[in-house]
Formats: C-alpha cells, structure tokens, sequence
C-alpha cells in the first residue's frame, strides 16, 4: 500500500485529494489543527506554525506528501502589516519547509516519491491586494524548484499547482452571495471558478507514475486565467 501524508486533509483542497486517495488505495495521513471528517484515514493533530513537531508518525516509506494549508489575506498593498506578510510567509513557506524536510529520509526511502506543493495564479499575474499571499506563494515556487533539483537524485518529484479562486472555505467571503459567485465566474476565461476536486485530480496526477518525468514544474489549475485573455 501506498503511504501519502497531506498537511491540511481537514477542509478544501486538501479535504478533496484525501478523498480521492482512499478512493483509490492509498494510506493518507492528515497531519492538521482539525481532524477531517473522512473514514479510513489516519490523523495526527499538529500546528504547523509550532516550533516543537513531533513527526514521529511519518511511516519510513512514505510515497507522497502534500501541502495543502494556505491563506487568503486581501488589501491594498500599503494597509498591509510586516505581521501580516510573516504570518503568510510561516504558513505557506516555512510549513511547507518544515514537512518537507521532516518527511526526506521517509520520502527516498521509496523508488519513486512525490511532493505536491501550492501557489496561487496571482504570484504570476500580479492582481490587486494580493501583495502578501503573492510574495509568499512566489517562494513557494522557488522552494520547489530548488528542491526538484537537490532530490531529483533520490528520484523524488516537486511540483506545484497554482489554482484561482476555488470554492473553499477561505473563499467563502468572495464567493458569499450568488452576485458575487456569477461575476467570479466571467472573470475566468473557461466562464468559472474552481473546486476543490480541479486541483484534486491535478494533484492526484502528480503523485501518481503517470507523471514520473514531471519535476520542478508549476502548473495553472485556473479555469485559463493565468495563460489566456480571451
């Protein structure tokens, strides 16, 4: 059996990749605050912001890891606080930096392992009040870029998905009312917004050997924002 360990199964994308996974025979992990509501699957309660982690219960072969914990903090650039860009930088940097390293030795332990990690389409196209969860997004990038390149000869895989607006439940503010979900919806040029299972089957292509010749690469799950203005 296939061991996959997700940060953040409890809600949203990761919630979706965690069901998909049982679904297809993988032993997934939840490593979050928040136990998710599914069956068959083994959680550890952890705050990824903490400095003291117990990772012990990282199985010694472990063939996926994803990092699904993120942040929607939007104003103008300006009204921003240093607090508020390091409070995104330690969730979605640092905490991807902690599991990552916390699960290498497990990670090429096995033939062939996978690392799925997040961005957003707006550390690309540079949109309005997203200064502080652009720039965290942006080294996330060059996170798994660097980390491609060092663990490519351990045969592990780094990527990242870089979605827009999905229907989650940080999204719920922007997408509170049906006004707001129609006009998020022609902002997109395939005429709309995300959900979670978008990124859930990209993610599961990632971790799968369907992609074993793909590494260091961020790809748009974005309804075409990031690449078309039709």
């Amino acid at each position: 059996m296939r061991n996959l360990l997700i940060i953040g199964a409890s809600s949203g994308i990761g919630k979706a990749i965690a069901t998909q996974a049982i679904a297809d025979g993988y032993h997934v992990i939840s490593a979050s605050r928040n136990a998710p509501d599914l069956s068959q699957i083994e959680h550890h309660t952890v705050d990824i912001t903490a400095d003291d982690i117990d990772w012990s219960f990282i199985p010694d072969e472990l063939h996926g890891l994803v990092y699904a914990p993120g942040t929607i903090n939007l104003k103008p650039f300006h009204r921003f606080k240093l607090e508020e860009f390091q409070q995104d930088f330690d969730i979605n940097v640092l905490g991807a930096v902690k599991a990552m390293q916390a699960a290498f030795k497990s990670l090429k332990a096995v033939d062939s392992a996978s690392v799925v990690l997040f961005s957003t389409v707006a550390a690309k196209l540079g949109m309005n009040f997203h200064a502080s969860i652009a720039t965290a997004k942006a080294a996330v990038e060059g996170l798994a870029r660097t980390a491609a390149a060092e663990w490519s000869q351990h045969n592990i895989r780094v990527n990242v998905l870089a979605p827009s607006l999905t229907d989650t439940p940080l999204a719920g503010r922007i997408l509170s009312t049906d006004d707001k979900k129609e006009a998020s919806n022609k902002r997109h040029p395939i005429g709309r917004y995300g959900q979670p299972e978008d990124l859930a089957n990209a993610a599961m292509y990632l971790l799968s050997e369907g992609s074993s010749w793909v590494s260091g690469q961020t790809i748009g799950v974005d309804g075409g924002m990031g690449a078309l203005k039709p």
